[in-house]
């Protein structure tokens, strides 16, 4: 029987509705995190690497959604994947580091030798087995997830310096005004339980400076709107950043695919990602076809068991189609997520687009963006319930859910 020192369990931090506003309006019905990116929800891709884990005990997603919008999905992967999956909500929120401290005694139940704190907004390959024994090595606190990126590009993450040899980490700041360092963080980490004192130790240390100030009600009103609350803690400002240097945090470096998803675009270039990434982890779940006798499948692909798909029909390659989905005859998809109960009518096009639940394409009808997923319009976007009619043409567009298109339209927003 294993030793209780060696559980480990993981902690994905999932946000609430007054995040992810970026997000809409595909997160107007479904909450980010079970949005599907390659068929299976965003936080499914973070839930099957954590399994990978030896010794894994629980695995807890935090944060303000509603208790009801995960009950389902969280019993099913519990079954599924024949791991314990559990719901913690926030009364408020805490910040990434606080909700970790305010759980603490249910995270700690089985009394496990490491943490993993994943955020649910990172799409990579999270080799998180190769971060627990690198963490291991070092001895420190924690060990965080990194990876190079473009100068031009990093000053919009957390960038870091690290120990070249000791890849210990020297120095850190978020979102730096001038350029630091190409190295940024992932947002993916393994600590050890005694991250929960340093947290203590910043809510303390604001709760003595608090008694300490002698202001007059006037200040100490100015004073509160620019502070957060004691139990309010940053991983990244508050932890992160005091702490690089002391021999505490180190550093493990994916050579990898790394993407952050804020906005719609970047779930389809992540949908891809992950499409691809099954090719070497999970190649069951592709699609297949040659055009003879099944629909021409290009490159990685993922259609729902319960979707239909006419044989004349050329699908890939990036191409998600989930629950229920009918496609016809001579339809051409490239480079898109089909929602559940979607309709795409005869010798439709669909490309570089997301087409929302229960949406109809009609005959001949062209959806298609340019596939800059950067750019506010550099997808088409339809919620939920939208009609495209026949021989229409919608390009680098965002349709809010159930309206009907019967002229072309050309990157506008359609409200």
């Amino acid at each position: 029987m294993e030793s209780s020192e060696e559980k480990v369990v993981a902690v994905i931090m999932v946000g609430g509705p007054t995040k992810g506003t970026r997000f809409r309006p595909l997160s107007f019905n479904t909450p980010k995190p079970l949005f599907p990116l390659a068929g299976q929800p965003m936080v499914h891709h973070h839930i099957s690497a954590c399994k990978r884990i030896a010794n894994l005990a629980e695995i807890f997603l935090i944060g303000f959604h509603e208790e009801r919008e995960f009950a389902l999905y969280v019993s099913s992967i519990s079954m599924e994947l024949n791991v314990p999956v559990r719901y913690l909500k926030e009364d408020r929120p805490h910040g990434s580091a606080g909700s970790l401290y305010y759980f603490r005694d249910v995270i700690m139940e089985d009394s496990p030798s490491h943490i993993f704190l994943l955020n649910c907004d990172v799409c990579c390959s999270f080799p998180l087995p190769d971060m627990l024994e690198a963490h291991k090595i070092y001895g420190g606190l924690g060990t965080m997830l990194v990876i190079k990126v473009s100068a031009e590009s990093a000053s919009q993450f957390g960038e870091l310096v690290a120990d070249p040899s000791t890849k210990e980490l020297l120095h850190y700041t978020e979102k730096p005004e001038t350029f630091v360092s190409d190295l940024i963080n992932c947002g993916v980490y393994v600590f050890t339980p005694g991250i929960f004192t340093a947290i203590e130790d910043v809510s303390t240390h604001r709760q003595d400076r608090a008694n300490l100030r002698r202001v007059s009600s006037f200040e100490a009103l100015q004073s509160a709107t620019r502070t957060h609350p004691t139990d309010f803690v940053r991983l990244d400002q508050d932890i992160l950043s005091p702490l690089a240097g002391k021999k505490q945090l180190y550093t493990y470096e994916t050579m990898d695919f790394w993407e952050q998803i804020k906005t719609p675009g970047m779930s389809l270039k992540c949908s891809g990602l992950y499409l691809h990434q099954f090719r070497f982890t999970s190649p069951h779940i592709l699609a297949s076809g040659d055009g003879t006798r099944s629909t021409t499948v290009v490159g990685d692909v993922y259609v729902h068991p319960s979707a239909k798909v006419h044989p004349t029909a050329k699908i890939g390659p990036d191409v998600s189609i989930s629950a229920n989905v009918r496609v016809g005859a001579g339809v051409r998809l490239i480079n898109c997520i089909v929602l559940d109960d979607v309709e795409i009518k005869e010798n439709a096009v669909v490309m570089n687009s997301i087409v929302g639940w229960k949406s109809s394409i009609g005959k001949w009808s062209r959806v298609q963006g340019d596939g800059d997923y950067n750019e506010k319009h550099g997808i088409t976007i339809l919620g939920e319930g939208v009609t495209v009619e026949d021989e229409v043409v919608v390009i680098n567009c965002i349709v809010l859910q159930n309206k009907t298109l019967n002229v072309g339209v050309h990157e506008e927003t359609i409200l």
